[in-house]
């Protein structure tokens, strides 16, 4: 390989762990990860969508563009922990429910306030355009149109214009 290839992909990845690493430090107060605090946060936001039933593994799978067998594997100790039930579906039981318990939903408040302000130090160091501008690229490149261009080698209509989020 030349040297003097980029790679998005690896860039984008070393970014990642290093914010990861950030709010996970940040985090060790309240005993959660920065995963499974965003976990726990995708729960609680689409059960405002999704009433008590909460939304479907499915759902949940989809939202964070993985895998369904990734997701169980970082619900595990959500679960032992009394954090989150998973909940059959009345009508099919092949279906799953994710619900934040009572115990769920105040460490996720808990730690949302120690996310906050790790964000809030992440975007001061960026500058507020910066982190705007990685927030809406990394959401575009999340997208399902994304996912439809690459797949089908052309380009979105609305070329790389940051989608409505």
């Amino acid at each position: 390989m030349p040297n003097d290839f980029v790679c998005i992909n690896s860039s984008l990845r070393r970014a990642a762990r290093r914010l990861g690493q950030l709010y996970d430090v940040a985090l060790v107060p309240t005993g959660l990860t920065s995963t499974q605090t965003l976990l726990l946060g995708q729960i609680d936001g689409l059960g405002a969508v999704y009433g008590e039933d909460g939304p479907t593994l499915q759902v949940l799978a989809a939202r964070l563009a993985i895998q369904i067998s990734a997701l169980t594997h970082a619900l595990r100790p959500l679960v032992r922990d009394g954090l989150v039930e998973v909940r059959q579906d009345a009508h099919d039981r092949r279906t799953k429910h994710a619900v934040l318990t009572p115990l769920g939903k105040a460490r996720y408040q808990q730690a949302y306030v120690v996310w906050v302000v790790a964000n809030r130090r992440v975007e001061a160091i960026l500058g507020a355009a910066a982190a705007e501008k990685l927030r809406s690229l990394a959401d575009d490149v999340a997208s399902q149109d994304f996912l439809d261009a690459y797949v089908s080698g052309e380009k979105p209509a609305s070329g790389t214009e940051p989608s409505e989020h």
